[in-house]
């Protein structure tokens, strides 16, 4: 079974909408039964790619909140994350365009290891500090989920995979996909946003049910 899932590794909610995700497919006893397909979704497209900007303006800015706003709410967040296991330091956080590496993630699931590229940049991210937005730092990240330097040098020199993720945005806004993370369930089966893992669960059984006998993950 195929799961389709919107994300931007500088989201905070995406990551805690992959943890409930996976929790919930553990619930329903799916684990190898299930192909979890990432797609980009970018919350910066308009920012310069390979900088990076201070995170509490951006989001004042966004939002229209004075800077003791937004800190109550990256407050609630990292409970949040807290609660669903994830450790979050958004003390002086940072954020910027994402293309490149939503570019290495397709280059991963050519690889065959998107998850683990995905899980390594999200934890870089949230818990470690460490940039997604610079080419040296993606390659280095890459590198320790399990990539090839060379290919990843190679990958983010070039414009390798930028058509697959103008299709992945384009897609999300065929489906009038307006924030994320954001699910489609063997392509039946919308979820909006971070659910719990309750809700994921019904969904996921309710999938399974309708599956064709023997259909193998991923169809």
């Amino acid at each position: 079974m195929r799961i389709d899932v919107w994300s931007d590794v500088v989201c905070p909610w995406c990551y805690i909408g992959k943890r409930r995700l996976e929790r919930a497919v553990e619930a329903c006893g799916l684990e190898g039964a299930v192909d979890i397909v990432h797609h980009a979704f970018q919350l910066e497209p308009g920012l310069p790619r390979g900088e990076s900007r201070d995170l509490r303006t951006s989001l004042m800015a966004r939002y229209g909140v004075p800077g003791p706003q937004v800190d109550a709410m990256q407050a609630r967040v990292t409970a949040t994350a807290a609660e669903d296991g994830l450790v979050y330091d958004l003390a002086d956080g940072r954020t910027g365009n994402t293309l490149d590496a939503h570019r290495l993630l397709f280059l991963a699931r050519d690889c065959g290891l998107q998850p683990l590229v995905l899980e390594r940049l999200y934890r870089a991210h949230f818990t470690e500090r460490r940039s997604v937005f610079e080419a040296e730092s993606l390659v280095r990240l890459g590198v320790e989920a399990g990539l090839d330097a060379e290919a990843c040098r190679r990958t983010l020199a070039g414009d390798a995979y930028e058509s697959e993720v103008r299709h992945d945005l384009e897609e999300a806004r065929r489906l009038g996909v307006s924030g994320v993370p954001f699910t489609v369930v063997a392509g039946r089966f919308a979820v909006s946003g971070a659910q719990a893992i309750d809700a994921f669960s019904r969904v996921l059984r309710e999938a399974a049910l309708q599956e064709p006998a023997g259909a193998r993950p991923g169809a």
